[in-house]
């Protein structure tokens, strides 16, 4: 199948070929943080998933090939990005299982009922708006700075979307741990299942993977590890 690019444009695969996926050669550019919450996502049969900030509509694209979802609804409020993930979405022939709404994640509840979803996705923005270097590429600094939302922004929605015992999974960065749990919690999010990634055996985490259940006890499983490169031997 021949797909037409234009020059500012890639074409990647992935899973052995079995997903192609678009992206702007100098625009944000998804990386290995979206593939490990993938795999630590756990969907079941016939549930409704909404990821919040879907970028070029990478972790739906993932998750159809993984799991027997019912649907899934990718929000991403830049343009470009949006209209790339649709791309996407027929370039995979995913149309009957996912929809791209071009959106900002805060305006949903004028979209959605409360309770609409069983799930709920982010790989949101890392850093808070003003600190560290700000991208001068502004697709790339909406997506790695807290700019068009903050992390207590996309909780709150995360968790008016979500009904009792839905679930949450997010990516975030190990040194914003505490931020991340705290303002789950403070949403009646209760942190169920937590995972730290590493770069190496003896690095500091880079990462925190986190599943959240609504109004939901207080017991939380720490997993093991997750080591990402093995230490030459």
């Amino acid at each position: 199948m021949m797909v037409p690019t234009s020059s500012d444009e890639t074409l990647d695969t992935f899973l052995r070929e079995r997903i192609k996926v678009l992206q702007k050669k100098t625009g944000y550019r998804f990386s290995i943080d979206v593939v490990l919450l993938s795999q630590f996502i756990k969907i079941r049969n016939n549930e409704r998933v909404i990821d919040l900030g879907t970028g070029c509509g990478i972790l739906p694209l993932l998750l159809c090939h993984d799991t027997k979802a019912h649907s899934f609804v990718g929000v991403e409020i830049q343009k470009d990005l949006a209209e790339l993930a649709k791309r996407n979405v027929q370039l995979n022939h995913f149309e009957d299982r996912v929809s791209i709404l071009q959106n900002d994640f805060r305006k949903l509840k004028t979209i959605f009922p409360p309770g609409s979803f069983h799930v709920v996705l982010s790989n949101p923005p890392y850093r808070k708006y003003r600190t560290g270097r700000v991208n001068p590429t502004l697709e790339k600094a909406i997506a790695r700075h807290e700019i068009e939302g903050t992390l207590q922004d996309l909780i709150s929605m995360a968790s008016y979307l979500l009904p009792p015992k839905g679930r949450c999974y997010l990516i975030f960065p190990a040194l914003r741990t505490v931020d991340l749990l705290v303002a789950l919690r403070n949403r009646g999010l209760e942190p169920k299942r937590l995972q730290f990634v590493y770069p190496r055996l003896h690095d500091e985490a880079n990462f925190i993977l986190t599943e959240s259940i609504k109004a939901s006890g207080v017991e939380l499983k720490v997993m093991d590890p997750l080591i990402l490169q093995s230490d030459p031997s």
